[in-house]
């Protein structure tokens, strides 16, 4: 069973993310914000970063490189309602990262999940 880390502040969207990839047949470790998806990479390897980039502490972005730093290779997945910041973000991404802008159709998370990890 693949596995997934998945830091998102937005509770709800959180709560939908993770029951939504676990009916799909991921074991997801659900984490509200930057500072615990971090420490949550100790519980790797994981196989996707499914991430929202603007967070209270540390955002996604550092999220991303610190488990690219880990587990090099590792696909990762941004998730984020401010279009402009993951613009901007293209540089300081970990190369080959996807964003997703918010509102995110879940088929269309999924079906992306999907590809990331079967690649």
């Amino acid at each position: 069973m693949s596995k997934i880390l998945l830091a998102e502040d937005d509770e709800s969207l959180r709560r939908f993310l993770a029951k939504a990839l676990e009916r799909a047949g991921y074991e997801v470790c659900s984490c509200p914000d930057g500072e615990t998806a971090v420490e949550a990479l100790d519980d790797g390897p994981y196989d996707l970063l499914l991430t929202d980039i603007v967070m209270p502490g540390i955002d996604g972005i550092e999220v991303a490189r610190e488990a690219a730093a880990r587990q090099p290779g590792l696909p990762i997945m941004f998730i984020t309602g401010f279009a402009a910041v993951a613009l901007a973000a293209g540089g300081r991404a970990p190369e080959g990262a996807k964003v997703l802008s918010k509102p995110v159709h879940l088929r269309e998370i999924v079906s992306e999940v999907e590809r990331m990890v079967a690649a």
